[in-house]
């Protein structure tokens, strides 16, 4: 009889693992000829709307394919739309010379991930929404109660309609960091920090319970300069003086529907009906379905796009490679979410030895992290300078420490006014456990063959001799750090000397300073890189990393979890997040060494 129940087991169990198998390869195989089978011709009705949904997210790297979109959609339910900048930009010049297209329309709200949909970003995008207008073509925005991010784009629009019962967000910038510092010391975990740089404020959530004075001066000073870049990019549009704007953030904070309107913030209060009817007079009556307007939406013209460009380059031999060095710097291979030392620079020995590559085009969009691969990633990028390939640096929303790091070795660098910059330090962070764990009962023992061979411990805090060898490493980087940027930059060391100490810029500030060369997003970069390298117009530019292979996307599509908290939304998740993204810090904290330059503190505007 158990033999019988064996067999009766066994066997439901491989039926269940072959259904299983049957269920995920129908459902690739439906989605692989459901992409296959996209014709490369798109419909548009002429005068058509392009509608920007911005329920997305907006990384600088290219977003994950339409493949994995649908495969997250199925496993996980996850419908958050990834818009890549360059995907964005590249559709929205399009829209503005293609005669089919009427006019633009920006409704939703923005879903931040990781380091995407920054400021540094949204500037670019904003920017191309004002071209938009400039071809004449009429430009319309929805919003309900939108955040900074989506009124920073909103705000483009010739007409904002905003909901009745709407309001608009004008408290201004915040930025606040979670402390640790008594909670580790009460529950027996020592941090122990060397570091260079007064400014250099990482490490101060692991052992102070406030901002040191001089984390608090240049963090007010960061934000003003944010702030007031935020003000005055709405004056533009809005006819909003920034005194007024901060009048307004001083002593009302939000403004009702009707205020706002007749503040100048919005045009006109509607409910989206009325919008669609507004857009039925600009675009005219969707020809299939009556209720609503022409249109065409982001994505599916994005793509479209995107495949006419590749058709009319592909038989180019010259390139211009983008390098998208977007999150954490991290030693090994890292993540996708992340720059791995090891990663990108066998990324860019394989671009030096592409003769038809003319020019490299670096994105930063990283605060920076371990100082070896840093040190890995710049000096690939030299020895690509070495061999007469030009490199232009695009910052991103930030491109700090070891973000700037990997930036010197270029032939000019572009940067946002917004753009978070600088945070030229080097610390190190030695936890350890030894308390903690004596509160329980555990204790720790060893044997040893030098007096440093157990350095990196968290058993036990470091001695004064291991603190003086981990401080002689932080030393020596800062000192080379300092060099590179003197050599970069043409900046006498005691010179660069003062204005790095770990301290963290804008984009602008930076320009003043000598650490950036001009202001100008990825556009302006790419534009600089065809006109150096003296190509011409029909060269094929190439994105790195490549894209993965179907079965790479595949697997990581069907293995991936996102953290529920990546979709829930609202003032308690974001607290929670916070305190989350703090303890995860020492993920990312693989340095060999234990020496690390990156920005100072987690820069989240709200």
């Amino acid at each position: 009889m158990k033999g019988f129940f064996k067999t009766v087991f066994a066997t439901f169990f491989g039926l269940a693992l072959f259904c299983g198998f049957l269920f995920v390869m129908g459902i690739i195989a439906f989605l692989g000829l459901a992409l296959l089978g996209k014709p490369n011709e798109l419909s548009v009705e002429n005068g058509s709307a392009l509608v920007f949904n911005l329920d997305a997210n907006i990384p600088d790297a290219p977003a994950e394919s339409e493949f994995q979109r649908a495969i997250s959609k199925l496993t996980e339910g996850d419908d958050t739309r990834r818009y890549s900048l360059r995907e964005v930009l590249t559709a929205l010049d399009a829209a503005s010379k293609d005669p089919k297209i009427s006019s633009l329309f920006l409704t939703g709200s923005l879903r931040p991930e990781g380091y995407g949909a920054g400021f540094g970003a949204l500037k670019e995008v904003r920017e191309a929404i004002l071209d938009f207008r400039k071809s004449g073509k009429k430009v319309v925005s929805y919003v309900v109660t939108p955040s900074k991010r989506d009124y920073y784009l909103a705000s483009a629009a010739d007409e904002v309609y905003l909901n009745p019962f709407g309001a608009i967000d004008v408290t201004g910038f915040a930025s606040e960091r979670t402390f640790f510092g008594d909670a580790f010391q009460k529950y027996g975990i020592g941090i122990q920090v060397t570091r260079v740089g007064k400014y250099k404020s990482f490490v101060e959530p692991f052992v102070l319970n406030k901002m040191s004075p001089e984390n608090r001066e240049q963090s007010q000073k960061l934000i003003d300069d944010l702030w007031g870049e935020y003000r005055g990019t709405v004056e533009l549009t809005r006819n909003v003086s920034p005194a007024e704007y901060q009048s307004l953030a001083d002593k009302t904070g939000f403004l009702l529907s009707e205020v706002a309107v007749q503040k100048g913030f919005a045009t006109k209060t509607a409910y989206l009906p009325e919008v669609i009817e507004h857009l039925k007079k600009l675009a005219g009556t969707d020809s299939v379905r009556s209720h609503t307007f022409k249109q065409v939406d982001m994505g599916a013209y994005s793509s479209y796009v995107a495949r006419t460009a590749n058709a009319a380059t592909s038989k180019g031999d010259s390139k211009i490679a983008i390098v998208y060095a977007e999150g954490e710097i991290v030693d090994g291979s890292g993540q996708k979410d992340n720059v791995g030392g090891d990663r990108f620079a066998k990324i860019l020995r394989q671009i030096r030895a592409d003769n038809n590559v003319k020019a490299v085009v670096l994105r930063v969009n990283s605060p920076g992290g371990s100082a070896v691969a840093s040190e890995l990633i710049q000096h690939e990028l030299a020895l690509l300078r070495e061999a007469k390939t030009p490199v232009i640096v695009s910052m991103g929303t930030v491109a700090a420490s070891g973000g700037y790091w990997i930036s010197t070795a270029s032939d000019r660098i572009f940067a946002e006014p917004n753009t978070i910059t600088g945070s030229i330090g080097v610390f190190g962070l030695l936890p350890n456990i030894q308390t903690l764990a004596n509160n329980f009962g555990v204790t720790f023992d060893s044997v040893a063959t030098s007096k440093n061979a157990n350095i990196f411990t968290v058993s036990r805090p470091k001695t004064s001799e291991e603190l003086a060898v981990v401080q002689g490493f932080v030393d020596q980087i800062y000192t080379n750090f300092l060099k590179r940027v003197a050599e970069a930059r043409k900046i006498p060391v005691d010179k660069v000397n003062e204005i790095a100490q770990g301290r963290v810029w804008s984009g602008a500030e930076a320009v003043k300073l000598g650490l950036v060369d001009e202001t100008g997003g990825l556009e302006s970069a790419l534009t600089y890189a065809k006109k150096i390298s003296g190509s011409s117009e029909g060269i094929r530019i190439v994105e790195y990393p490549a894209a993965k292979e179907l079965s790479e996307q595949i697997a990581e599509a069907l293995g991936e979890r996102r953290d529920p908290l990546s979709r829930v939304f609202g003032p308690a998740s974001r607290e929670l997040s916070q305190v989350k993204a703090a303890l995860e810090f020492f993920k990312s904290f693989n340095d060999p060494r234990g020496v690390y330059a990156r920005l100072p503190y987690e820069i989240e505007v709200h």
